[in-house]
């Protein structure tokens, strides 16, 4: 079922319609474990950064058709695809669910409070643009942990994080 009008890609890249589709195909639902299989196919079929712009225009176009285009965030949108990438690259999984298994966190729509202050990712600039994380970097950023403002805790010389906060 086609939720909004067709994109305009290039032959041979995957587009979103072609993704909703093959992961909606055997579940009536499109939860947060749905949107991480989509993007998991997404960067598999294309590297991070085109990804981004397929899943993030994909998700913005199909809120606009359903009448609601202020449910679009451009920071969430590519922190989910970068994690996912990311997470992706790390161990190759070729089939989702083992992918899934072996990342529960990515699984968990609150993992992204682990990197951002909930004022940041309410702002205006993070809704229709790219925000850094302003808590700790995410795991390919990490060259050295980042205390928050405030913050409790140390960060050993292994690279450990602090309390209340861990890898992926």
């Amino acid at each position: 079922m086609t939720m909004h009008p067709p994109d305009e890609h290039v032959v041979g890249t995957p587009d979103f319609d072609a993704l909703m589709a093959e992961v909606t195909a055997a579940t009536e639902r499109f939860g947060h474990r749905e949107h991480v299989h989509l993007t998991w196919l997404a960067v598999r079929r294309v590297d991070v950064p085109a990804a981004v712009g397929l899943v993030s225009n994909g998700i913005q176009r199909t809120a606009r058709y359903a009448g609601v285009p202020q449910k679009y965030h451009a920071t969430i949108s590519r922190a989910w695809v970068e994690l996912v990438g990311h997470h992706a690259a790390e161990h190759g999984e070729d089939d989702f669910t083992a992918f899934a298994d072996h990342h529960p966190a990515l699984l968990d729509k609150r993992l992204l409070a682990r990197f951002y202050r909930p004022s940041t990712l309410a702002s205006s600039q993070a809704r229709t643009g790219w925000v850094e994380p302003d808590l700790v970097p995410f795991p390919w950023q990490d060259t050295g942990w980042r205390q928050p403002p405030g913050g409790r805790g140390t960060v050993t010389v292994t690279g450990q994080w602090p309390h209340g906060f861990t890898r992926l």
